[in-house]
C-alpha cells in the first residue's frame, strides 16, 4: 500500500511542482490549488490507517521531500494524527502545530488559551493550530492569532504566533511532548531522505551532461569518488530512515529515531556538500534549482534538533539501557 501512496504523492508533486512554483512560495505566494489537489488525492489522511498510517505518512513526507514541496505536509500529517489520538475532529485545510516547552508558553483557563509560540511552521496559512500542553490537547481558531512573519533558510514560513482567544476544542494529550518532539524529528528525516534522493539525481544528471575538454566531467575519477560518497550517504540515510518508520510506535521508538535524525542530518550535510561540488558554481545561483533542495536539507538538519542533540541523548539512553540492552536492540529482527 505504501508503495502506492508514494508513487501517487511523487506523481502529483512532480507534475506540479517546478521552480515557477518554488520562488514564488518563497517569495509568500501559497500554492493553493497544489494543496487542494493533496487534499483531493487524500494524502493528508495518510496516517487515518491504523496498521498502515506509519508507512503511508512516511512514503508521502518522502515525496514531499523529494520535490522540495512549499507545503505543511509534515504539519497537517502530525497535527491530524494527534487529533485523531485524542478524540477530536480534524478540520479541512492546513494546520499549524506547537507544544509548551522552551521557548513556547501555553496557558489555558476558563475556555481560553493564551501563548506565545516561536518558530511555528506555516502560521499564517493555518485554519486551526493544534496544541500540546503537556496533559492537553487543544484546537484553536486562526482568529485569535496575531503572526509575526519569519522566515527558515529555505524561504519555508517561521512565524512568531501570539494567540489569545476561546479553544474551540481540547481532549487529553495521548502522548507526552517527548513521543511529540521524536515524531516531528522521524517526520524531518523522512523529508530529508526525499531531498537527498534528488539532490543525488540532479549531481549524476548533471555529470553525465556537462562536457569539458571534449568530454561529460562524470568521466573524471574525481567526479566519479564525490557522486558515490554521496549515493553512499543517501542509501544509509535511506536505511536509518526506513528503520525508524517501523519502529515509530514500537516501545524501542527512541533509539530507531535518534539514529534516523542523527544519520540523516549528517547525510544531508554530506550530500549537499558533494553535489554543489559537483555542480560548481551554477548550483549557487538562483537560476538553477539545486538550492531549493540544499537550503531544505540544511533547515531540516536543525529542526526538533541537530544531530549534534540527538546524539548526546541517544548515548545518554544506550549508557541507561547497557550494552546487553543495546545488543538486544540492534539484533531484533
Amino acid at each position: 500500500m505504501s508503495d502506492l501512496v508514494f508513487d501517487t504523492a511523487d506523481r502529483l508533486f512532480g507534475d506540479a511542482i517546478d521552480k515557477a512554483l518554488l520562488d514564488a512560495a518563497e517569495a509568500g505566494t501559497f500554492p493553493t490549488a497544489l494543496w487542494q489537489s493533496v487534499e483531493q488525492t487524500g494524502l493528508v489522511e495518510a496516517f487515518a490507517d491504523a496498521e498502515t498510517g506509519v508507512a503511508d505518512a512516511a512514503a508521502v513526507l518522502r515525496a514531499a521531500g523529494r520535490h522540495a514541496a512549499p507545503l505543511p505536509i509534515a504539519e497537517t500529517l502530525l497535527a491530524r494524527r494527534l487529533l485523531q489520538r485524542a478524540g477530536l475532529d480534524a478540520p479541512e485545510g492546513p494546520l499549524a502545530i506547537a507544544a509548551s516547552g522552551d521557548a513556547n508558553r501555553i496557558e489555558v483557563a476558563a475556555g481560553r488559551v493564551s501563548a506565545t509560540l516561536r518558530g511555528v511552521a506555516w502560521a499564517g496559512q493555518a485554519r486551526a493550530f493544534v496544541l500540546l500542553t503537556g496533559d492537553r490537547v487543544l484546537l484553536v481558531a486562526p482568529a485569535s492569532a496575531t503572526i509575526e512573519a519569519g522566515r527558515n533558510l529555505a524561504g519555508e514560513p517561521r512565524d512568531t504566533v501570539v494567540l489569545d482567544g476561546p479553544v474551540l476544542a481540547e481532549a487529553a494529550a495521548p502522548i507526552d511532548l517527548e513521543r511529540w518532539r521524536r515524531e516531528n524529528a522521524w517526520a524531518r528525516s523522512l523529508l530529508m531522505q526525499g531531498a537527498m534522493e534528488t539532490t543525488l539525481e540532479i549531481a549524476a544528471t548533471y555529470a553525465n551532461d556537462r562536457v569539458q575538454f571534449g568530454r561529460p566531467i562524470g568521466k573524471q575519477q574525481s567526479i566519479q569518488h564525490q557522486l558515490a560518497l554521496m549515493a553512499e550517504e543517501v542509501a544509509a540515510a535511506s536505511v536509518a530512515a526506513r528503520l525508524a518508520t517501523e519502529r515509530l510506535d514500537a516501545e524501542d521508538a527512541f533509539l530507531a529515531v535518534a539514529a534516523a535524525k542523527i544519520r540523516c542530518g549528517e547525510a544531508a550535510g554530506k550530500a549537499a556538500e558533494y553535489a554543489h561540488q559537483v555542480l560548481g558554481a551554477i548550483g549557487f545561483t538562483h537560476e538553477h534549482h539545486l538550492h531549493h533542495l540544499t537550503r531544505r536539507l540544511w533547515s531540516w538538519r536543525d529542526e526538533y534538533g541537530h544531530e549534534g542533540e540527538w546524539s548526546i541523548a541517544l548515548g545518554r539512553e544506550v549508557a541507561r539501557i547497557g550494552g546487553a540492552g543495546l545488543w538486544s536492540w540492534l539484533t531484533k529482527a
